[in-house]
Formats: structure tokens, C-alpha cells, sequence
């Protein structure tokens, strides 16, 4: 009876170690999260940003690379590649923190060394600390330890999400890493969208401190500065995404004015001090910014605006530096603490803007 019972048990443990080698046989072949390579002989199914960044970090060599928020997924690799040159990839983090850009710029540099890196640096995510980071991030797929790896391997999302890709290219619906993770197609780029996605706040009773981000602002351009330090060899192209002047109408309304624009002063004077940075000013580009016919809302801006920002970045337009950077600023705070809002919301402007638009050609 024991040895009858003990056969049935390694019987039993037998066919688990099976079926956990199969399913870990699946994973790795088919590898859902890019994580050992890009597949050749079918297409990925791009599905989530912070599953997939370390895959598309570690196996995509590219000489430049554009990382950023959800303000930086439409920008294509080919047109990166077509304005510089160069191999390009896009690595972006939804709504991302420091912390979690910071894993992945640790999985780009063990594996490559970009001639490259262009950041957008966010302002609403640069004056945040990390108190809103969750586990979204899986430390087994960005950290240099291959014994961890188990938990991609025998993983039933990672299953899952690997018979999804095999499914989604017999039905000749795979995805492109040039356009994974872009979402503007969907969109309609008007001010009408713009202004029905903002939610306009009252008028704040007191105004914010201007160091009221001073330290979050820090312990962010900390992890920045770490890059720019230990790979002396990479240029550094940060940029501020351009925001719509919803965003300024937000600010001011929120008394936030003297706080932002400290907070931009504190990221220009720490980062234009490295020889290896360049710092652009793109939020404060009236061109862009006050034609909310390039917004979906508040601060996403359309495809077209990517292109255009990585011409100007080619041609190097809109560079801050030591010498302009108090006088750009002090020019920018006139113009937004004075420009007229309300308009947005005064149908005789919309009447008028609607007869010169129909008028041109």
C-alpha cells in the first residue's frame, strides 16, 4: 500500500515538474514581455508599458533614445530615426516616476551605451515625490538577476499573455514596435476636446510658496543627475513637453504660478551644469501651446506636435541655457499671468475664430 501511494506521489510530482517545464518552454520560446528578444518570426503584442519596457530597453539596440510619459508614446522610432539618423527606440512609462523611469535606464545602460538619450521631463510628474509608486513594476524582469527569472517563466499572466500572441498573429493582429503603445489615432485634436476634457478649478485663496516643490523636485533631478554623471559619453536632451496654455490656466487659478516656474528654474540650473545635457523649453512655446487644436486636452498634444518637436530638437530651437534661462522664464511668466483665459469660454471669440479659420485657405 506505501509503495503503491509513494509511486502515485512521485507520479503525481512528475507530471507538475512537466506541465511547469512546458508552460516555462512556452514562455521562454514564445517570451510575451520581450524579455530574452524581439521576435523574427512573428509579430509582439504590446500590452503593458512596464512589462514590456525592460524587453524593449535590453534588445532593441538603438543610438537614440526618447523615454518619457504617456506624453512621449507618440512619438514614432521612425521618425526619431528619420530626423537624427541614427537606430532609434521609444521606452515609455504611463503616469511614470522617477524610480520607475530609473529601471529603466538601468536595464538600457547594462546592456548599451545610446550616443542619445532624449527625456521629457515632465512638469507634473517632475514636482511629485514617489509616495503614489505601486509594485506595477516587476523587479524580476529589470533587475541582474537571472535566478528570479522563475517568476517570469512559470507565470499564468506571462502564459497567458504568451498563447495571446501566438492567437493574435494567426488572426494577423500583431503589433508593430513602432506604433505599440501610441494611442493618437484614436483621438480628435481639437479645442473642442481640449476644452471638454478640462476640468477649470476655482480660484485658489492663497498662493503656494515658491520652494513648495523644492525638495521633490530635488530627489527627482537626483536620479537624473546619476545618469548624466556615470555615462559622461551620452548626450542628454531633456525637453519640457509642451502642455497646452490650459495647463498655465490651471496653474494660476490653483495659485501654483511662483511654484512651477521654481520648479522648472531649480531643473534648468541643475541640469545645465553638466557638459553632457541639453535642456529645452517646449511648455513655454506659444506657437504650440496656445492653438489648442493640437490637444485631446489639457496637456496631450498630437502626433503632428511630435514631429515637429524632434525637428526643432535636430535644429536645436528652443534650447535653454545658463545665459537665457532667468530671461526666458521671467518672458514666459508675463505672458501666461496676463493672457486671457476667459476667451476659451466667451462664444463671440469662438464666433470669430470660426470665421477666420473658414476664410483661410
Amino acid at each position: 500500500m506505501k509503495q503503491a501511494y509513494r509511486r502515485w506521489v512521485c507520479g503525481l510530482l512528475a507530471c507538475i515538474l512537466v506541465l511547469l517545464a512546458v508552460c516555462g518552454a512556452v514562455v521562454y520560446v514564445v517570451d510575451p514581455c520581450l524579455y530574452y528578444r524581439v521576435p523574427d518570426k512573428w509579430q509582439p503584442v504590446l500590452f503593458n508599458e512596464r512589462y514590456q519596457m525592460a524587453g524593449l530597453a535590453k534588445n532593441v539596440e538603438a543610438d537614440t533614445v526618447l523615454v518619457g510619459t504617456s506624453m512621449a508614446a507618440n512619438y514614432r522610432s521612425s521618425w526619431i530615426q528619420e530626423t537624427f539618423g541614427t537606430s532609434a527606440v521609444r521606452l515609455t512609462i504611463p503616469d511614470g516616476y522617477y524610480s520607475e523611469f530609473d529601471q529603466v535606464m538601468n536595464v538600457l545602460f547594462r546592456t548599451q551605451e545610446p550616443e542619445r538619450v532624449i527625456f521629457g521631463l515632465d512638469v507634473n510628474t517632475l514636482i511629485r515625490d514617489e509616495s503614489g509608486v505601486t509594485a506595477a513594476m516587476p523587479d524580476y524582469l529589470y533587475n541582474a538577476n537571472p535566478l528570479d527569472d522563475i517568476q517570469y517563466l512559470l507565470n499564468k499572466d506571462t502564459l497567458y499573455y504568451s498563447a495571446y500572441t501566438l492567437l493574435s498573429n494567426h488572426w494577423g493582429e500583431g503589433d508593430t514596435i513602432d506604433e505599440g503603445f501610441t494611442w493618437d489615432r484614436n483621438e480628435w485634436w481639437n479645442h473642442i476636446s481640449a476644452l471638454e476634457n478640462y476640468d477649470r478649478p476655482e480660484i485658489a485663496a492663497e498662493e503656494l510658496p515658491a520652494d513648495a516643490y523644492r525638495d521633490d523636485v530635488a530627489a527627482n533631478l537626483a536620479v537624473a543627475e546619476r545618469w548624466v554623471t556615470e555615462h559622461p559619453d551620452t548626450e542628454f536632451d531633456f525637453f519640457l513637453p509642451p502642455y497646452s496654455i490650459l495647463f498655465w490656466d490651471k496653474v494660476i487659478r490653483e495659485g501654483r504660478t511662483e511654484a512651477v516656474f521654481a520648479a522648472i528654474r531649480q531643473a534648468g540650473q541643475t541640469l545645465l551644469q553638466y557638459d553632457n545635457v541639453k535642456f529645452y523649453g517646449y511648455l513655454m512655446d506659444p506657437e504650440i501651446v496656445t492653438n489648442l487644436d493640437n490637444y485631446c486636452d489639457y496637456i496631450h498634444h498630437s502626433g503632428g506636435v511630435c514631429r515637429e518637436i524632434l525637428a526643432m530638437l535636430q535644429r536645436e530651437e528652443g534650447r535653454l541655457t545658463e545665459e537665457n534661462l532667468e530671461e526666458t522664464l521671467a518672458n514666459w511668466r508675463e505672458f501666461v499671468v496676463h493672457y486671457d483665459y476667459d476667451q476659451f469660454w466667451d462664444e463671440r471669440f469662438w464666433i470669430q475664430w470660426n470665421a477666420e479659420h473658414a476664410a483661410a485657405p
